[in-house]
């Protein structure tokens, strides 16, 4: 009887104590899970007194704790799935394979458990074993001895079996795992706690090692999904049927293509598997330092893989703009290319220094969440910093933002003064679908060799676009992986969207790794936003310009030819006369353009390029730079009032009144009819005072473009020319709806 109750501790039951799972077994009705304990005394057993009986059913629940225990730690640790992957395609994974087999997904964080429940289980079977010696060695009582032995295990194995329960019967894995654990770690028995802590830790040395992947190696070690940073595209990739279309697909995409990719959207965080105690900072800033060292690790083939200065020339080739102006990039930089490698984008001993860290932590008894947190944030520092260092001096950032801030915002005033003269007779006609675009190559041609230096490098990445009629040049993600990122976004040629159809010249910038991490497609077309909106206001201060100065100097062609001829000039007069109050109109679009246009170039563009460089001297952290430089576009959209619709559809109108009205009153000598003129001076003001009204309400009053939208309405209502009008017209059209805001 001692050896069978021994045995029966142990999980074997036999005569006297039975197993009800067994029976139940032969019956047909076998559950794989029980929450009560199936170990019993046969019920035949008479000589046995109750208070005994009790005693021993008691003591059996131990042995069915031990066998489900056991049972949990061997299927968990089975390691059979290894030879199923081994023998199959490389790309079919073990949760597939498991999948049509119809057992569930292997887990090494089960694994992990098994093992700490494992280690417990062995200090059970010593202690059962120094039972059985100490009563084959003297006599004492069985029972007593027994219970007196194993005491401490009735506080143990409950709690475990509630557990493995849980994990089983709702598929418990990852940082889901790692959740319930640490729930149960808060109890008032400090055995238990000790023990539920032990588990605890055995499931953090599988986290952290897979940290310790990510984070030093930028390698994302998960065969079974069950770290809290994914790829974007698992659940495209398991949702395939055909093997043949992803080899396909992984064949197609070059190692460039796949680096960008993964850093803009090829991973995530899955919140089911990111544990409760880890902030969702915390999880972005590993998210972060894990791309950051895949990008420094493994760095653009163009950079690592150029060690002759022709090889050099042919990939630079590729990425330059079509058409003219091929210049070579200078020396200094392709030695300083040539040489790249990931060994000196990330040292070797900053990697050692972020193992040790997670080394540190992963010796740690216990897991201390200030410890966590000061570990992540330090490594995440040495990642951005590196970055900052390969983008900021490596790729010359400030040099790149300085060419998108002369060619996009206009910086270059004397090229694009030059350029629009050139094509000032071209855009007087409407674009040509076909070739639109080539017509405006000559006068850009031609501009940029009368005003742009051989030393601007950065010139041969700029070209010119011209997007067809009816055709919306869409960009796709794919776009973020080319050596050339398209600035043309998307343009629909309307006449409800645009001045007219030269409204959509665009500009495109090439841009090669690194940068294309910190110009993103987003990014770029906020410039492409802005340059459009330069562009039209240039060009209609221009027309402004040249629509006085063509008219003045007709003027005084037919005045020398009057004192020539000596004939009566009574008739010319007379038109200048009836055409004067034109000019005073004139006058009122120039002024409001130019003030428009001194607003945006100084108090908003130069303004916030000063900021921004501010920010760039005193940041050595990637991520703050591309939260600055996001502000700073912002800023630049915002103050210019593109994000309000209202504002910019006038704007646009006014802009289209004021080309209208040039191109009207320089065609005046032949066709001396006014009443158009007078039309669009009368819409005119209705417009500029409409501007001026909203511009002066009270929710931009509060906004952000206050402090110079204040001065910008002063310079326009310096004499109170505006409010005084502004106020005629409400007095007059008093019964017309408002303005919406």
């Amino acid at each position: 009887m001692l050896h069978e109750l021994l045995l029966a501790l142990l999980g074997f039951t036999g005569d006297l104590i039975v197993d009800e799972r067994e029976q139940r077994k032969t019956l047909g009705l076998d559950s794989p899970l029980s929450d009560e304990c199936t170990f019993k005394l046969a019920p035949d057993i008479s000589f046995i007194e109750p208070s005994e009986r009790d005693l021993i059913e008691r003591l059996i629940k131990l042995g069915f704790y031990y066998r489900e225990l056991d049972r949990f730690t061997k299927k968990s640790r089975n390691l059979s799935w290894i030879r199923s992957v081994n023998s199959v395609h490389p790309l079919q994974r073990a949760d597939e394979l498991s999948k049509q087999s119809g057992e569930k997904k292997p887990s090494v964080y089960r694994r992990a458990i098994a093992n700490g429940i494992g280690e417990i289980l062995s200090v059970y079977r010593s202690a059962v074993l120094h039972i059985e010696q100490k009563l084959l060695a003297e006599t004492p009582p069985i029972l007593a001895t027994v219970t007196q032995g194993l005491n401490k295990f009735f506080v143990l194995f409950p709690p475990l079996y509630e557990v493995i329960l849980e994990i089983e019967r709702d598929d418990i894995r990852g940082g889901q795992l790692l959740n319930v654990l640490n729930k149960r770690c808060h109890c008032g028995v400090p055995e238990l706690r000790a023990c539920l802590q032990r588990l605890l830790w055995h499931g953090h040395q599988v986290m952290y090692n897979q940290l310790a992947a990510w984070m030093v190696y930028g390698i994302l070690q998960d065969p079974h999904g069950e770290f809290f940073i994914k790829r974007q595209e698992d659940g495209v990739l398991d949702n395939r049927s055909s093997q043949e279309e992803l080899s396909e697909k992984l064949a197609r995409t070059s190692v460039h293509e796949t680096s960008l990719t993964d850093w803009h959207s090829g991973f995530h965080i899955s919140l089911d598997m990111l544990p409760d105690y880890i902030p969702m900072r915390l999880g972005e800033s590993i998210l972060f330092a894990g791309k950051a060292i895949r990008v420094l690790r493994n760095p653009s083939p163009a950079f690592q893989f150029q060690k002759d200065k022709s090889f050099q020339q042919t990939m630079r080739g590729s990425q330059r703009i079509r058409g003219f102006m091929h210049s070579d990039f200078p020396e200094r930089e392709t030695e300083l290319d040539a040489d790249l490698t990931g060994e000196e984008l990330l040292p070797q001993s900053e990697a050692d220094k972020i193992e040790a860290m997670l080394k540190d932590l992963k010796e740690s008894s216990e897991f201390h969440k200030r410890s966590f947190e000061c570990t992540v944030d330090s490594v995440r520092a040495i990642a951005a910093s590196h970055l900052w260092q390969l983008v900021v001096v490596r790729a010359d950032l400030n040099g790149h933002l300085k060419a998108l801030k002369d060619y996009f915002l206009l910086e270059k005033g004397d090229f694009f003064q030059c350029f629009l003269e050139e094509s000032r007779q071209l855009m007087r006609l409407p674009p040509r679908q076909s070739t639109g675009e080539a017509d405006l190559m000559v006068p850009f041609q031609l501009a940029a060799t009368k005003t742009i230096g051989e030393e601007d490098k950065y010139f041969s990445r700029v070209s010119l676009r011209m997007p067809s009629f009816g055709v919306t040049v869409r960009s796709s993600q794919a776009d973020l992986a080319r050596s050339k990122v398209s600035l043309t976004g998307k343009v629909s040629l309307t006449s409800e969207t645009s001045v007219d159809g030269w409204d959509a010249i665009a500009l495109e910038y090439s841009v090669d790794w690194p940068m294309q991490l910190f110009f993103t497609q987003e990014v770029l077309s906020k410039y492409l936003k802005v340059f459009q909106y330069l562009i039209r206001l240039k060009r209609t201060q221009m027309e402004l310009e040249k629509s006085w100065a063509s008219v003045m100097h007709q003027d005084h062609m037919d005045f020398a030819q009057h004192r020539k001829d000596g004939t009566n000039g009574s008739i010319s007069q007379q038109r200048r006369q009836g055409i004067r109050p034109m000019w005073r109109v004139r006058e009122h679009m120039a002024f409001l353009i130019r003030n428009l246009q001194f607003y945006i170039q100084v108090d908003v563009i130069e303004s916030q390029w000063k900021v921004l460089q501010a920010h760039i001297h005193d940041s050595q952290d990637f991520t703050e730079l591309v939260g600055f430089h996001q502000e700073y576009l912002s800023a630049l959209i915002s103050q210019s009032f593109l994000d309000i619709g209202a504002v910019s559809r006038i704007l646009d109108s006014i802009m289209k009144l004021c080309l209208q009205f040039c191109w009207n009153i320089e065609n005046h000598e032949s066709n001396p009819n006014t009443s158009e003129l007078e039309n669009i001076a009368e819409e005119f003001n209705k417009k500029s005072n409409s501007l001026y009204t909203i511009l002066r309400s009270s929710k931009l009053a509060g906004s952000q473009r206050a402090p110079f939208l204040r001065r910008f309405l002063l310079r326009l209502n310096f004499n109170s020319f505006y409010e005084a009008t502004t106020r005629g017209l409400l007095n007059v059209v008093r019964q017309r709806p408002a303005l919406p805001l």
